[in-house]
């Protein structure tokens, strides 16, 4: 049933964002900040940890995970440090992830010939 849930979660979460792209004149830019800064707030309220229990990574993988993930990293790091906690706790929760994009996306550069778009 995980999987299921996962699945349908973020397939919805997927089309809610593609309705968005189509209906409006947002730019995917603004669309994937808006995603994040959503993340932030839901995790803000508390509502994101028991939508996330529900939709396993139907929720954690799209960038609605990755607003929650930087939330709770300023969090513990506000608890730990302080105000100076602001400015570094997203920077160390988020750092494993955007590393391995960074990583992966150099190794498929050497595996795949880029191209520019014309």
């Amino acid at each position: 049933m995980d999987y299921i849930n996962a699945f349908w979660i973020g397939g919805l979460i997927c089309a809610l964002v593609q309705i968005l792209l189509d209906r409006t004149k947002l730019m995917p830019g603004r669309v994937m900040v808006l995603l994040v800064c959503a993340g932030a707030v839901l995790g803000f309220v508390n509502v994101y940890k028991p939508f996330q229990e529900f939709a396993g990574a139907g929720a954690s993988v799209p960038l609605l995970g990755f607003g929650n993930t930087l939330w709770q990293g300023v969090k513990e790091a506000v608890d730990k440090s302080g105000f100076l906690g602001i400015f570094q706790g997203g920077f160390q929760a988020s750092a494993v992830g955007i590393s391995a994009a960074l990583i992966f996306g150099y190794i498929a550069s050497f595996i795949f010939e880029p191209k520019m778009k014309k």
